[in-house]
């Protein structure tokens, strides 16, 4: 059995992180384990098909991509490459990412293990793709754009030597940063008799991805290095999808500046409002604290210090003072390479890794088996509820055979007559089933006009031609705001059409289930609030660009490629996401009661063709008394089967206190079984 992390943790408060890792990485490879075994009985038993085979194959290649993101934003100098460094690479015995005085990360990094080319690299993306119409997540596919750098892992000199390519700048002219969107001369805080400067600094790369062969990042982890609030308000994929999407984001602070004004604007604007409501996982880190440490204080004042400290931290960003965790990481990155446990302990740096061991690893587990597993336990409810159909039939068959023993023919075309009254009764059902699915098509057809990306793209062509064309900065910003109000009011109707779809469903279940006293569970509900939820982040995102200086100030035909390769693409990535979903729903609300329909059909038609034949030879009985109970006890193996691959499944599950709706949707499928 998997080990959970949380109940480990219990009894393990002081273990490393990547022991956490190791056991994340062993839970994911079970659960690949009983999702591939399940689909090897599947087909062992004839009962796969293309929709289960797709949906399997989904659910092992989300657990196979599945990485678990921790994000590092900060200001400059507040010391977050060295608090990467500390929590993740100490083994090597030195500084492995870039970390000196100054600036030290200029582009956005993120560190992994490619996993698919087995191999450590660098590959660097130069700023100048800041002018190109293609998103930065477009970018990531296209490799001419990207300088790739060898890594030499048994070579540390020549590793610092091609790490410190990513914090390197340049001088370019005024007008090209500009250009750029990386200068804006009103905002550059020169006073009015100063000259203009005629050039300034900016990185040499936008975007940097590093692959590289360390235990963790093999195990999926993704660490997201960001550099400073210039970077997150120029670069909006990272506040919209990044950030976002990692399971905690650590925002780290300087124990001797503490909250400044970049510190609370960041905050504020770029990573609490786009985390989805999600506080778990979002961390405040009072680095440096160090530099509070007073010789000529008593500890017990040092300690006060430090907790005044936290809590006027907390007090500024409004969260809780437990959210806010004192560390020097300088000095655990010391202690660490020196095996000094008293100064490892002096630094808390412990107390940060428990946190990312004992809640952030667990909340990953949560939302892994939400998003995938729970998809696979309903599948293999799906397959057992027409199993368990057939065994009940089956019994009330054998019953009625045992019946006829000894008895005239009389009683045999009684229960034949019985039977074609049945299948008359059943073959009126699926003509109001067969109705209903009409309906059901036609609602389905509305709601997929609603979401067809042809249609999302004629109104970004629209926006487009608009904001292009308009004389006024007004008239620009008005196009941003009628572009998303449209793409809400679309996604309004997409979530009355998906309920009033799901209330049809919920009909036809019910008049089946009733009909032939089955137990075919209703479906689950098309998931637009998600939907609905994405695009009013995006639009708060928007808002913030369409009011900002940049937009105000900037080059038109920049300000409108920025806002159509930053914004409008999410917004129509968010429709392909809910089109795709949308597909895979239609197919899940109708599916199990086809299968249920076709197995009820085949027990009719197999019980009379049964009484046909004793009524032609009453020595059949017995005969087919034993064909019968040979069927039962097969069909009792398979249960079985399933019983035992979803107690596998449950062995995995994640403890928490209270389970997600998601979850509690299940539990009637799951006592079926």
């Amino acid at each position: 059995m998997a080990t959970n992390i949380l109940e480990m943790n219990t009894c393990q408060q002081q273990a490393h992180f990547k022991d956490q890792m190791q056991a994340f990485a062993d839970w994911k490879a079970e659960l690949t384990s009983s999702i591939n075994q399940f689909h090897a009985w599947l087909n062992q038993h004839d009962l796969a098909n293309p929709e289960l085979e797709l949906r399997i194959y989904d659910a092992v290649k989300a657990l196979n991509d599945d990485q678990l993101s921790i994000a590092f934003v900060a200001e400059f100098s507040r010391g977050k490459t060295e608090l990467i460094n500390a929590i993740f690479f100490a083994d090597y015995g030195r500084r492995l990412l870039p970390s000196e005085a100054g600036r030290t990360t200029m582009c956005p990094t993120e560190l992994f293990y490619d996993t698919e080319a087995d191999e450590s690299y660098i590959k660097l993306l130069p700023i100048e793709t800041r002018l190109s119409d293609i998103s930065l997540s477009d970018l990531k596919n296209e490799e001419n754009y990207w300088t790739r750098l060898p890594l030499d892992t048994d070579d540390p000199e020549q590793m610092a030597e091609t790490f410190r390519e990513i914090v390197k700048t340049k001088m370019v002219p005024v007008a090209e940063a500009e250009k750029l969107g990386l200068f804006h001369g009103d905002l550059a805080g020169a006073d009015e008799d100063d000259a203009a400067p005629k050039k300034t600094e900016i990185p040499v790369w936008r975007h940097a991805l590093i692959s590289f062969p360390h235990t963790l990042l093999k195990q999926g982890l993704v660490i997201l290095d960001t550099p400073g609030l210039n970077a997150l308000g120029s670069e909006p994929e990272l506040t919209l999808s990044m950030l976002p999407s990692a399971q905690a984001v650590l925002f780290v602070l300087s124990a001797d500046t503490g909250v400044t004004r970049s510190d609370l604007d960041m905050w504020q604007n770029h990573i609490v409002a786009f985390r989805n409501n999600k506080q778990r996982g979002l961390v405040a880190v009072l680095n440096k604290i160090d530099t509070l440490w007073d010789e000529m204080k008593q500890a017990a004042e040092v300690t006060a210090t430090i907790g005044e400290q936290c809590k006027a931290t907390a007090n500024l960003l409004g969260i809780d003072a437990r959210n806010v965790f004192p560390v020097s990481a300088q000095k655990a990155l010391l202690a660490k390479t020196r095996n000094n446990d008293e100064l490892l302990a002096k630094s808390n740096l412990t107390a940060l890794e428990n946190l990312l061991a004992n809640e952030i690893l667990p909340d990953k587990q949560s939302i892994i088996w939400d998003n995938t597993v729970a998809g696979v336990e309903t599948l293999i409810a799906d397959t057992h509820t027409p199993l368990t159909a057939q065994i009940e039939d089956l019994d009330q068959q054998i019953k009625e055979l045992s019946s006829l023993r000894g008895n005239n023919e009389e009683v045999v075309q009684h229960l034949l007559q019985k039977a074609k009254e049945k299948k008359a009764t059943y073959y009126e059902c699926v003509k109001s089933f067969q109705l209903n699915r009409r309906k059901l098509a036609l609602q389905a057809k509305s709601m997929f006009n609603t979401l067809d990306i042809k249609a999302i793209d004629r109104v970004i062509e629209k926006t487009r031609k608009e904001m292009s064309g308009s004389w006024t900065t007004p008239g620009m910003k008005n196009g941003m705001l009628v572009f998303f109000d449209s793409l809400r009011d679309a996604m309004q109707i997409i979530t009355r059409q998906s309920n009033e779809t799901h209330a049809l469903v919920e009909n036809i279940y019910r008049k089946f289930n009733e009909e032939f006293n089955l137990n075919v569970p209703i479906p689950r509900k098309y998931p637009a609030h998600i939907f609905s939820s994405n695009l009013d982040q995006l639009y708060l995102k928007s808002e913030e660009f369409r009011n900002s200086s940049f937009t105000t100030i900037g080059e038109q035909s920049f300000v409108v490629k920025k806002f159509f390769v930053s914004l409008v693409s999410h917004a129509r990535q968010i429709f392909l996401d809910a089109n795709r979903e949308a597909d895979t729903w239609m197919k899940e609300i109708i599916n199990p009661l086809v299968n249920q329909i076709q197995e009820k059909r085949k027990g009719i038609e197999q019980h009379m063709k049964t009484l046909s034949k004793i009524r032609e030879s009453k020595n059949s009985v017995e005969g087919q008394l034993k064909v019968m109970k040979q069927k039962r006890q097969e069909l009792d193996s398979k249960v079985s089967s399933l019983k035992q691959m979803q107690e596998t499944l449950e062995s995995c599950a994640p403890s928490r206190n209270s389970p997600p709706a998601a979850q509690m949707d299940l539990e009637e499928k799951r006592e079926a079984i």
